[in-house]
């Protein structure tokens, strides 16, 4: 009876199909990938929430709007911050260039927060198409491999005329092994994109909530000096 070929991962990869290996490779660089930007995101949306919890203390702390907007302004600024920031610069290019008229600024001020919420949504959804992509289309890629494996196995068990099972097994085993490749890049893939969305509606609602609130501050300002 013919041996068995060695059946470890590193055996499987280097006796399989150019094929399967080219899918193989695809996929652990897709694994890595998916981890790489879980990792970002994770640390992102952390900093992310620190940052609104610094804001807001330091928003209804009772510190002027004024003196808060030149600290805030001074530097580059995301998130809540970065909301507040661009509906008060609004305000005060309305202020001192019209003094006198009010017309439209309710409206260009929530307009201005709009857009400013937009662009925090677009960084924190960037690269999460990645994960979806990986998520969804990474166990038919390994499927591919699986089935191009296993086409290439039979060609081989019909070119050696036998069905050992020592002959048959590490063809299987080694078509077999995309698809277990392809399972590990999109089972994480699909998780951290699911945990991610949620994080970003939480944010998002986070910077509406407040966009809201600060909208009808300056609504009162604008009521008191029209």
């Amino acid at each position: 009876m013919q041996p068995a070929a060695p059946l470890s991962m590193w055996a499987l990869f280097q006796h399989a199909d150019y094929v399967v290996q080219f899918v193989m490779i695809g996929l652990l660089v897709a694994s890595i990938a998916v981890w790489a930007i879980a990792i970002d995101k994770v640390l992102l949306y952390a900093r992310t929430k620190k940052a609104m919890d610094r804001f807001e203390q330091a928003f209804w702390s009772g510190q002027s709007l004024d003196e808060l907007y030149r600290q805030l302004s001074a530097r580059p600024s995301h998130s809540m911050a970065a909301l507040f920031v661009a509906a008060m610069r609004e305000w005060k290019r309305s202020i001192e260039g019209q003094p006198r008229s009010f017309a439209g600024l309710q409206m260009r001020i929530e307009k201005v927060m709009d857009v400013t919420i937009q662009r925090e949504i677009e960084r924190l959804e960037s690269r999460l198409l990645v994960l979806a992509t990986v998520g969804s289309a990474g166990p038919f890629i390994g499927l591919f491999g699986t089935v191009w494996g296993i086409m290439t196995s039979f060609r081989a068990i019909a070119g050696q005329q036998t069905t050992s099972l020592a002959v048959v097994a590490p063809g299987i085993a080694e078509a077999l092994f995309a698809t277990a490749i392809g399972l590990i890049a999109a089972i994480p893939a699909t998780i951290f994109y699911n945990k991610f969305v949620s994080d970003v509606n939480k944010q998002t609602q986070r910077l509406e909530g407040f966009a809201d609130e600060f909208a009808a501050i300056l609504s009162r300002q604008i009521d008191e000096r029209g």
